[in-house]
């Protein structure tokens, strides 16, 4: 018989902004050289501002966010200091980041003139970095264009219109470090810059190790380095022994709001994808992929690779379709009290799988599980200073 369902009680992200200094101190001891500490698409799902914070505090030079949108976020909240960002589109407001000292990325010639017209009211040199690309195939000017851009970029700091801070790129495949286009990345950086400097340009930060490379690849760390999961306590490159000892800083947890027994043949979910082959007893979890729940959390066929979820210390699979508000997962037999936490993912501290296990049951990497969280839980803070 089903129990009396209880009160639905939220179900809430936890963010330990201790553990977001404790790794910030331990990447930036790893690198030997300042800390970009990546807090673009909100935090990765941390808390943009709240992370920018505790990442300063943990010794992190600099912070970065991938639009002119986000920087002027974190600038709103009140938060100061060097910060880079990357990704603009036709009609960027270059002169609200140059008001703030916001560094902005530019990637092109037109792009370059581009921020001089949003500039000629302005009285003081903008900052700029320059991104190119080395590989990746993605944002950043082509070798083709590298000695336009510089060129460029030195006639616009002989006019007084900004001062280049950076020149960076990024890597490919970073977290497979035998992978050949490492090497050649990283050579193409380095002739990158080696141009930039032929032009004219000295720039105070030549950047190229995202986490991975930060952890995996010394070679790589130049001027500083750009931790985004790392950050937040995930493994940039699972599978490649690079425990340095950081600490996840999410924790998802929800209330556990109903127990049922089923009998062998009872079906669970929509399409009905998995069916008790013995008697079990089952819990409800209010949440599903409208709180970002993957919903392939689950593959029909496969119910030994489906995610599992931490409930009085043990893991729980998850059985049938993810809905939209709620998954079940199979208590089997046990009986929890309703209203017990049920850990969907955190630290292995907290009871549970880690963000890591669902990323590999979801066929996807721990970035993705982390910033699409959300939805409608509420997001808590511990280890506020």
């Amino acid at each position: 018989m089903a129990s009396t369902p209880a009160p639905l009680g939220p179900a809430e992200i936890v963010v330990d902004l201790d553990a977001i200094r404790a790794n910030a101190r331990l990447l930036r001891a790893t690198a030997g050289v300042p800390l970009i500490a990546v807090v673009k698409s909100d935090g990765y799902g941390h808390g943009m501002v709240e992370c920018a914070h505790a990442a300063r505090e943990g010794g992190a030079e600099w912070l970065a966010t991938a639009t002119i949108e986000e920087a002027l976020a974190l600038r709103g909240a009140g938060v100061d200091g060097p910060l880079l960002c990357w990704i603009t589109a036709p009609g960027a407001d270059y002169a609200a980041a140059a008001a703030l000292d916001i560094d902005v990325s530019a990637y092109s010639v037109d792009e370059l003139d581009a921020i001089a017209t949003a500039l000629a009211e302005r009285s003081e040199p903008a900052r700029i970095q320059l991104k190119v690309d080395t590989g990746l195939s993605r944002g950043g000017a082509p070798r083709t264009a590298w000695a336009e851009v510089f060129a460029r970029a030195r006639a616009g700091e002989e006019a007084g219109l900004w001062q280049v801070t950076g020149v960076w790129s990024h890597l490919a495949c970073a977290d497979q470090p035998d992978h050949p286009s490492n090497d050649r990345q990283e050579a193409a950086f380095r002739e990158a810059v080696a141009l930039a400097e032929e032009h004219g340009l000295r720039p105070e930060l030549r950047h190229l190790a995202n986490s991975a490379a930060t952890i995996l690849r010394p070679s790589a760390r130049f001027d500083a380095v750009r931790c985004g999961i790392a950050l937040y306590g995930l493994d940039p490159a699972p599978g490649q022994a690079t425990d340095i000892g950081l600490v996840p800083a999410m924790t998802m947890r929800a209330p556990l709001v109903m127990v049922k027994e089923l009998a062998v043949g009872d079906a669970v979910s929509y399409g009905h994808h998995w069916t008790a082959e013995h008697p079990t007893t089952v819990g409800l979890v209010p949440v599903g992929y409208a709180d970002g729940i993957p919903r392939n959390a689950t593959r029909p066929g496969s119910p030994d690779a489906a995610a599992q979820v931490g409930i009085d210390g043990k893991r729980r699979p998850i059985r049938g379709t993810v809905c939209m508000d709620q998954v079940v997962v199979d208590l089997g037999g046990d009986r929890p009290d309703v209203g017990s936490e049920v850990v969907v993912f955190g630290p292995p501290s907290a009871g549970g799988p880690t963000a890591q296990d669902w990323a590999e049951a979801c066929g996807t990497i721990n970035y993705e599980i982390v910033t699409r969280i959300g939805g409608r839980m509420t997001r808590r803070f511990v280890g506020q200073s």
